[in-house]
């Protein structure tokens, strides 16, 4: 089987939004440690938003509802 990466992305950009992320997730944790460097600004990030929600200064969304928001975004 000889499909070109254009192909696939072409193939699974059709895919609904559930799936893209099923896929996304399984492609990001297949990759080992040593494949992944975070950045440090992203870390920076993370952690002002940890500290933003600790400190009461944001709320977060449960997972449940952000992901029955994007259901409803595009449903099957």
């Amino acid at each position: 089987m000889n499909v070109s990466l254009d192909e696939i992305k072409t193939q699974l950009g059709s895919l609904d939004a559930s799936h893209r992320a099923e896929l996304a997730h399984f492609l990001l944790t297949s990759l080992g440690p040593e494949e992944v460097e975070p950045e440090e600004d992203f870390d920076q990030l993370l952690l002002r938003r940890l500290e933003e929600i600790k400190s009461g200064q944001v709320a977060g969304t449960p997972w449940e509802t952000v992901m029955a928001e994007l259901e409803a975004l595009d449903p099957e």
